[in-house]
């Protein structure tokens, strides 16, 4: 009777949120440009808004006159003071939380998250949940056990503001009514070695009744894998409830296959777009690709062409500015003191009613020495179409430029690691660069021009991605291993690994 209970309540609960929900869909443009300037309103007063001439913005042109594009660097001489416990600095309060994140050029960032921030990251969670019990009408996931797999919520305090991974603060955030069904325990989220951990998660997990899973898809896997081999069962003979997977981080799709496969059976994936900066988006939409963007959750949007990305002039667009089916870096304002802020995703519309992303690559990640500007979403679709010409299981891959090779045309050179690999390598290895001249014209122009040859193959051992990660102390949480490179620093690491 309680457990019918529950699900009554969660489909009632869900089914009106999704009714509100419309509203902000409907309104979007309109509500994004009133959303500027209450954050620059709040914000007059601060360092950052006297510096920056905030009484006297008016329009987000205005906004975009005073207030340039910024990167960590460029907010980092703010962030000191703030870390140091100083208020009205970027925002009107001290961070409510930092997010510690990994910088690979300044060392650790420290990304604030004020009260008002806070609360907006939980509630893009609940959204997303919400949305998926009202359109699937199915709420069981409530009354079984759910797992997120997530970094160290233990906390330290810097200047006495707690600070942490996203993942580990959000944990001091589950709803209580949550809290009782959540595994692993507390000792076993707070260890630091990934390997270890996963080991007492599974220990933990193996024999309850799992309902949800939460996590990036490469540690999912690895979690999965575990399973199966204990046991010699795909996951849902372990874990025949189990109707509902949650994932962000990275593009979903390259993991597909191999999911599948370790599951055996139907399980609904809902895919998410958070990040420290802010929770951008989640799948409302089971029938389709693409991710609602949030525009009512303190975040104001720009997009930049990813062709003029670091100019000095770059176009800045809002959302009723922007066009399908093209590719923009992502800038956000937020109401946690982020301003015209760069967080190096790069997103692609597909659909503007209500307005729903791709998210197609990463500012920084790119293969592009010999100027063809190669984007994670061109690599990734390119491969999807490959493996569906030539069978094959795809663990993860890695393309660098071999711009000095020992003999004839440089090339671009793909680390793949196989679960199971083509029948015939040669065949698709042709079949993956041609896919990939139909996504970029300039790789394509560069290839008949003879500037080029075809790409190379290096196939990887069983767990290579695995051990370079452990190699560089990013095995585990929320650390991702870029799939496109412009130099060749992951690339002769892999090679160590090769078969």
């Amino acid at each position: 009777m309680l457990n019918f209970l529950k699900k009554k309540i969660a489909l009632l609960w869900a089914k009106k949120h999704v009714r509100n929900a419309e509203q902000f869909k409907k309104n979007a443009e309109q509500n994004q440009e009133k959303l500027l300037l209450s954050l620059v309103d709040t914000a007059k007063k601060t360092l950052f808004g006297r510096e920056h001439d905030f009484e006297n913005i008016t329009s987000v042109k205005d906004f975009q006159d005073k207030v340039k594009i910024s990167d960590f660097e460029d907010l980092k001489p703010y962030i000191e003071r703030m870390k140091k416990g100083q208020a009205n600095i970027l925002w009107t309060d001290v961070p409510e939380y930092f997010a510690k994140t990994s910088g690979t050029t300044s060392g650790s960032k420290y990304i604030p998250i004020s009260k008002e921030g806070m609360p907006f990251q939980v509630k893009a969670a609940q959204s997303a949940l919400f949305h998926y019990i009202a359109k699937k009408n199915n709420a069981d996931f409530v009354n079984g056990k759910m797992i997120f797999l997530q970094g160290s919520p233990e906390l330290e305090e810097v200047f006495g503001i707690k600070t942490g991974r996203l993942s580990g603060i959000v944990a001091h955030h589950i709803p209580k009514y949550l809290q009782k069904n959540r595994l692993p325990s507390w000792e076993t989220n707070i260890m630091e070695d990934w390997e270890a951990k996963v080991d007492k998660i599974v220990e933990e997990t193996e024999k309850e009744n799992m309902t949800l899973i939460s996590g990036i898809p490469p540690w999912l896997i690895m979690y999965f894998e575990k399973l199966v081999e204990k046991h010699n069962k795909k996951i849902k003979q372990i874990f025949p409830n189990l109707d509902l997977i949650v994932t962000g981080g990275v593009n979903y799709e390259p993991y597909r296959d191999k999911m599948e496969e370790l599951l055996g059976g139907k399980v609904d994936i809902v895919q998410t777009f958070p990040a420290s900066e802010g929770f951008f988006a989640f799948q409302d939409n089971y029938t389709k690709e693409g991710l609602l963007l949030l525009t009512n959750h303190g975040i104001f949007y720009e997009f930049v062409p990813l062709e003029e990305y670091g100019k000095p002039d770059a176009t800045r667009l809002t959302l009723k500015d922007v066009e399908l089916n093209k590719d923009y870096a992502l800038v956000l304002t937020t109401n946690s003191g982020l301003w015209a802020y760069s967080i190096g995703d790069v997103v692609r519309f597909i659909d503007k009613n209500p307005h729903r992303i791709l998210v197609s690559g990463r500012t920084k990640h790119f293969t592009s020495a010999f100027g063809e500007h190669v984007i994670a979403f061109e690599v990734e679709e390119a491969m999807k179409a490959a493996v569906e010409r030539y069978p094959a299981q795809i663990t993860e891959f890695h393309l660098a430029p071999q711009v000095n090779p020992e003999e004839g045309l440089p090339y671009h050179e793909w680390f793949i690691e196989f679960e199971k690999g083509p029948e015939n390598i040669e065949l698709f290895r042709n079949e993956l660069d041609d896919q990939l001249r139909k996504r970029n014209t300039y790789y394509d122009d560069l290839i008949s021009g003879n500037i080029l040859q075809k790409l190379h193959i290096i196939s990887l051992h069983k767990n290579a991605f695995q051990e370079y990660a452990k190699s560089q102390g990013k095995l585990g949480g929320q650390n991702k291993i870029p799939r496109l490179a412009n130099d060749r620093k992951i690339a002769d690491l892999l090679k160590k690994h090769k078969l």
